[in-house]
């Protein structure tokens, strides 16, 4: 049932479940709890479409390193970001859940066997075929030039539009004993007196109409952000001042260029396939084994390549004409139509016109073989998320970004560059020239728009309420359930200790099955 708390006159609602979010988290949650019998409720601030007023709500400032702005960086509406969401999933790595004694605050309380089932459930969901992301997706065998200490691992790509707008959530928005609230904005949570319990949450509309949502259990599920922003705006589970630290991100850049006689044919190699196993398009992505990494104590990091004209000379043409028309469409429904409509133009012509083209320019030498990281970022505690001195329309305190690296995010890098380069040299299939940026004294990334569509990172916010045995290091127990609360749950990839380099939805995904069997199983 949809309820507009705008146009409603609903002053309290009583629910067994009340989730805060309507994202891939939140309608995922909601979906799984309404076949445990439960009456859900779903609040979501934004509406059914982008509206300029609520996005606006996400503004915030950044103080750290570069990094997008805050506004432009999630989406605020039924569905959530994933309303322009590419679609790469892969499962992290066994390794990305170890402790390991080279990176500090690493390590999960849940290791990766523990999840693996709840993985394959989120997988199938997002109709990605057969499980299988590693290099039996070759369509012969793995190119002989990997040299030793990388391997190679597969994107799938999940094909369904917004998967999680309204026209794919019809049953949730019909259903009978599952509310979704819209344009309900949830300041803070309450609790009752003297105890661990959040009884209520308030939400408020723009006009201001007013709800109390009574549940015996809550979940938030509003985004890496917004999880830690509304959590300190109600002062709850920040005893050890943990919520917002180890805010991570996955940053791009150019490793350098990989000089080789064979820059077109190892491109090729690396284009995303729309001719993958069972339709699902697939793209190779080269990463350091475990055993490199704990050789050479680094992160676990992935390249790819790209054929990409010199720096120096700026950002191609299609390009800019893709950022332009980022820049000037609202993510609206129009908009993200025209978006996809562009991106549909793209992937025909990288099908069928690149290879052509792409060869000719290659050969006459206008284009370079660049290497591009999609780097592990170490858990950090001064990267984080805090309350800003400036408030939103209600009153309430926006977010506020401080960005850091550490040392080890950069020195991957570089390490990975000395790697490359001294095996291909030995081999003789070519060098890697290393960016410059990776032999300056700072720990910076370099905000260098050439790299791609997204130079800064893939808008994945994670770490800000990190998953931890104990509430002296993070916010969430294995349950995810908040340290300390009897009834808190955070679901999406806040809670995650560690980033590895994979996108997180899959992971996030995997997550909320596992939560949402854990409620099911509560008796309240």
């Amino acid at each position: 049932m949809l309820i507009d708390l705008e146009q409603s006159n609903v002053d309290q609602l009583s629910t067994d479940i009340c989730i805060v979010g309507a994202g891939a988290a939140g309608l995922t949650l909601a979906r799984l709890l309404i076949e445990s019998g439960r009456k859900i409720c779903v609040l979501e601030a934004g509406g059914l479409d982008f509206e300029n007023d609520s996005q606006a709500f996400y503004e915030g400032h950044n103080t750290g390193a570069p990094y997008y702005n805050l506004a432009d960086a999630r989406l605020r509406l039924f569905g959530g970001t994933t309303n322009i969401w590419g679609g790469r999933c892969v499962p992290l790595e066994p390794i990305d859940f170890e402790h390991r004694e080279w990176v500090p605050n690493s390590g999960w309380p849940i290791s990766a066997n523990s999840l693996n089932r709840f993985v394959r459930r989120a997988h199938h969901a997002l109709d990605l075929g057969e499980f299988d992301y590693d290099q039996s997706l070759w369509r012969n065998s793995p190119p002989i030039w990997i040299p030793a200490g990388f391997t190679s691992r597969f994107w799938r790509f999940d094909t369904t539009n917004e998967r999680f707008q309204k026209t794919n959530c019809q049953d949730l928005l019909k259903s009978p004993v599952c509310k979704i609230l819209i344009h309900a904005n949830v300041q803070s949570l309450k609790r009752r007196a003297n105890t661990n319990t959040v009884n209520q949450v308030i939400a408020r509309a723009f006009g201001g109409k007013t709800t109390t949502i009574k549940a015996n259990v809550f979940v938030i599920a509003c985004g890496g952000i917004e999880n830690a922003r509304l959590l300190l705006a109600s002062n709850i589970g920040n005893h050890h001042d943990q919520v917002g630290r180890y805010f991570m991100e996955h940053p791009h850049g150019r490793l350098g260029y990989f000089r080789t006689r064979n820059i077109f044919e190892i491109w090729s190699m690396f284009r995303k396939k729309f001719d993958g196993i069972d339709n699902v398009p697939i793209a190779p992505a080269i990463v350091t084994t475990p055993e490199m990494q704990r050789e050479k104590n680094i992160l676990n990091s992935a390249i790819t390549f790209k054929l990409q004209p010199d720096s120096g000379k700026g950002i191609p043409f299609h390009r800019r004409l893709y950022q332009k028309i980022k820049q000037h469409l609202n993510p609206n429904a129009s908009g993200r139509k025209m978006w996809r409509g562009y991106r549909a133009t793209s992937n025909w012509s990288q099908r069928h016109l690149a290879p052509f083209v792409q060869r000719a320019r290659a050969k006459a030498g206008l284009l370079h073989l660049s290497v591009i990281v999609r780097g592990e970022q170490a858990p950090n505690p001064n990267s984080r998320v805090v309350l800003a001195k400036k408030r939103d329309s209600f009153g309430s305190p926006l977010a506020e970004l401080n960005w850091q690296f550490s040392e080890i995010d950069k020195r991957t890098i570089a390490v990975m560059a000395d790697q490359l380069d001294k095996a291909f040299r030995s081999s003789g299939n070519g060098t890697i020239e290393k960016a410059q940026w990776l032999s300056d004294n700072t720990v910076d990334w370099p905000l260098d728009h050439t790299v791609g569509n997204h130079p800064i990172g893939g808008y994945h916010h994670m770490g800000t309420t990190r998953m931890s045995s104990s509430p002296k290091n993070g916010v969430v127990d294995t349950d995810c359930r908040v340290h300390g609360y009897r009834n808190l749950f955070i679901a999406g990839s806040s809670v995650f200790p560690t980033s590895g380099w994979a996108n997180p939805t899959l992971t996030l995904l995997a997550l909320t099955y596992r939560l949402a069997d854990h409620i099911s199983r509560r008796s309240e």
